[in-house]
């Protein structure tokens, strides 16, 4: 598709606007093509390609997201722009994860308008899209139509379902039909193969492709930023600027100012212009980790710019115009903030259109080695000391220590363990490590293997010579589970995580085995065939 055919499909069902969106982006050097109900625009999808489709939210038929479900069903390629009333931050939300490309509020800000039409342009060329066929049949026709509200109900049905939110790929694993995920330098460098973590990099590609803010929850130390950058790297956005800001480190009287930018001579020691987060970002993205540390005064500002896309530097007089993707990050519950009265609810709406929730380090242990491994490479050249593996007591260790601060404590535990360790192999000894142990013994949900391991490093449990059996356990049941545990494991993986092979080779029934997999609770998300 070249710029002399680019076509842009304008649905809406007021002539005058349609009009006044026609001869705005006609200036621009479009084609463009307008309808006036959802039935005019399948018609309109069926006859010709588009670079882009803008379709207002309400119209006399139906609603615009039976228009990007038609898009979805026809597998089209096509960005969807939805034009929503203004201050609905929930339709807003439910177009984008129905797959809308971006959303322009009423009344419609005609530079915006063009700005946001360039870039799904831009996006839609970028993914060659191949030619279609001028005429469809009838029958097919009303095959397709018959389904649209259906399929736009079950995508907002499986947007709102928690169970088929992120935080839960955990519990079961991704389906097998999914995209493969493209090859990404950024993408790469979140290590681990666990299942959360790739359902995480599948959905950070998929949610990099739009304009859609991204919300990332996660605890400290988990690699939200890491996970923001990977958004950027995957985006069309890619060749702009990625700026990071820590919401909470700012003074709060700063804000203002390192945020939309000064002006000489607005503050005292402003001696000079200079410019914004936001305007650092501009044709980029712009992180805002922390966000829940915001005070309410500027969540409103902040509010304001995201809606309006523009940006008053302090002692300035006129708005500057910002092309800026948000990307934002919390550990705190923002939801529960929203009810407690100390986060904007329209802020949190605006902001939480697509959640990406990184799981912390103990619900994925099977990373940890890969993980440890990557930053070992690390602090050795960074200290220039010669890399050396984890000892296999340390390795068992790793498994079952809480890790409550995730990655970022591992990296802790690495570096003294470096440091401090005289052998070949690494051994940990962090303050209170035995403590630790100790009470992690007590969790009965770890793994037998890596209970033996650290039972035999506690001083009471020591093998007294070779050959002689441990002291006798002070918990049997805990014992006993962990155990049974360990088996189950080892007998799920060496059947590819097939319950029906692993009850044959175990001599027990499927449904004894889906029991004790509940009732031990053994992660089967990286597998799943019964």
């Amino acid at each position: 598709m070249t710029e002399e055919t680019l076509h842009i499909l304008v649905v809406d069902d007021e002539p005058d606007l349609r009009e006044l969106y026609e001869l705005t982006l006609m200036r621009q050097g479009y084609r463009i093509h307008t309808a006036g109900s959802v039935a005019a625009a399948r018609e309109a999808i069926a006859k010709q390609v588009y670079a882009a489709v803008i379709s207002d939210m309400r119209l006399p038929d139906g609603l615009g997201l039976e228009v990007l479900a038609e898009l979805q069903k026809r597998g089209r390629k096509e960005r969807a722009i939805v034009i929503t009333a203004y201050g609905s931050a929930e339709n807003a939300v439910e177009a984008l994860k129905a797959g809308a490309f971006d959303y322009i509020s009423k009344p419609v800000d005609l530079q915006q308008l063009r700005s946001v039409v360039a870039q799904a342009v831009a996006e839609s060329q970028a993914q060659a899209v191949p030619p279609m066929p001028q005429t469809v049949p009838e029958q097919v026709s009303q095959q397709v139509g018959g389904t649209i509200k259906k399929e736009a109900a079950q995508a907002d049905s499986t947007a709102q379902n928690p169970k088929n939110s992120i935080k839960n790929t955990d519990a079961a694993p991704a389906p097998e039909n999914t995209s493969p995920i493209p090859s990404n330098p950024a993408l790469e460098r979140i290590v681990g193969n666990s299942a959360p973590i790739q359902t995480l990099r599948s959905q950070i590609a998929k949610a990099a492709r739009g304009m859609a803010p991204i919300l990332i929850r996660g605890e400290s130390g988990t690699g939200k930023e890491l996970a923001a950058q990977a958004v950027h790297a995957c985006s069309q956005r890619a060749a702009g600027p990625f700026v990071a800001v820590n919401c909470g480190a700012i003074p709060e009287s700063l804000l203002e100012a390192e945020f939309f930018g000064a002006r000489k001579g607005s503050y005292t020691g402003a001696t000079a212009d200079r410019e914004g987060f936001f305007q650092a970002a501009h044709g980029g993205t712009l992180f805002l980790d922390e966000i829940g540390d915001l005070p309410l005064a500027m969540q409103a500002k902040l509010l304001r710019v995201i809606q309006e896309r523009k940006v008053r530097p302090l002692g300035a007089t006129k708005e500057e115009p910002v092309d800026v993707r948000i990307v934002s990050a919390t550990h705190h519950d923002l939801a529960a903030g929203v009810q407690a009265k100390t986060f904007r609810q329209d802020l949190y709406y605006r902001l939480n259109v697509i959640e990406l929730i990184l799981p912390p380090l103990r619900e994925r242990r099977s990373d940890i080695p890969a993980i440890a491994a990557v930053l070992l490479a690390k602090i050795a050249r960074d200290s220039g000391l010669p890399e050396r593996p984890l000892s296999p007591q340390a390795q068992a260790a790793l498994q079952v220590l809480p890790l409550e601060g995730n990655v970022r404590e591992l990296e802790n535990i690495l570096q003294r363990a470096l440091a401090m360790s005289e052998g070949e192999a690494l051994e940990i000894d962090a303050p209170g490590f035995e403590q630790a142990i100790a009470n992690t013994l007590s969790n009965t949900s770890k793994t037998g293997a890596a209970q033996a391991v650290l039972t035999a490093q506690m001083p009471e449990n020591r093998l007294k010579n070779h050959g002689e059996l441990q002291e006798l356990p002070y918990d049997l049941g805990a014992y006993l589970d962990a155990i049974e545990r360990d088996i189950l494991v080892r007998a799920l993986q060496e059947c590819g995580y097939n319950r029906t092979a692993t009850a044959q080779r175990l001599g027990i029934t499927l449904r004894q085995v889906r029991y004790r997999i509940q009732q031990l609770g053994i992660d089967c998300s990286e597998g799943g065939d019964e």
